[in-house]
């Protein structure tokens, strides 16, 4: 799900009292599978003609050197990181794999998943691209050689798909996967007063007061959070949150 614009210009978005009733992961599936796989494709339209991956790049760049001492790697260990819901895998190729060591992804949608073959050439040449895993986050779970092994674990603009429940399940999950004081990076649009269900893509904007009770149900303590600045004002707030095991 890419950063949100309002109603009026392409997204049909519906306020109701149970936003999470509303997803379906199939809906989800067959509107990514309409989209190019690209990065305006991935962007819902904010693409490289546009400020919004560049400021987020630079946005994300700038929260992480704050945090760099409280993310200290332990000496011997790998810096692993895992992209969740990588789209064509714009963030580790802008990216991640810059303060990486290795780069898993997660993407469901299997175009997307073709495309990464190209977008991720240097990071492959680099000798830094881990692991690409074809399938929805309620499904992930890290395997036994990697639980307890992750460094970071980077979470944006994907999250929505996932109702309030299964999230909590999810985030318990990625928790588990991350080594002594690793990292799990929130990143996504918020809503300015109820959660919002949007049609479009069968998702969940959710408020900022929302994602802090279910991180708080995941055992996950905040560190930092901080908005995202540089994106055009027609689009909702993005927060980042960095967040710990308890």
């Amino acid at each position: 799900m890419p950063a949100k614009p309002p109603p009026e210009l392409n997204h049909e978005l519906i306020q109701n009292e149970d936003p999470n009733s509303m997803i379906n992961y199939t809906d989800a599936i067959d509107y990514w599978l309409s989209v190019p796989a690209s990065v305006n494709g991935v962007l819902g339209g904010f693409g490289e003609q546009t400020l919004v991956p560049k400021a987020d790049i630079v946005g994300s760049a700038t929260f992480l050197r704050k945090l760099q001492t409280r993310m200290e790697c332990p000496p011997g260990q790998q810096k692993l990181t895992i992209d969740m819901g990588a789209g064509i895998g714009r963030i580790t190729r802008d990216f991640l794999w810059k303060v990486s060591d290795r780069c898993d992804l997660l993407e469901p949608v299997k175009p997307f998943v073709a495309q990464m073959e190209k977008e991720l050439a240097i990071v492959a040449q680099k000798g830094k691209l881990g692991d690409i895993y074809d399938i929805g986050m309620q499904e992930w779970e890290a395997s036994p050689e990697k639980k307890g092994r992750y460094w970071l674990v980077w979470c944006q603009w994907c999250v929505g798909q996932l109702p309030d429940e299964e999230l909590v399940k999810f985030w318990v999950r990625c928790k588990e996967a991350l080594m002594e004081n690793g990292t799990l990076i929130v990143k996504e649009n918020i809503a300015p007063q109820d959660d919002i269900f949007d049609a479009t893509d069968s998702s969940v904007t959710r408020t900022d007061a929302k994602f802090r009770q279910l991180f708080e149900l995941a055992g996950l303590k905040l560190i930092a959070s901080d908005i995202q600045k540089g994106l055009p004002r027609e689009l909702y707030p993005v927060r980042m949150y960095c967040l710990k095991a308890l």
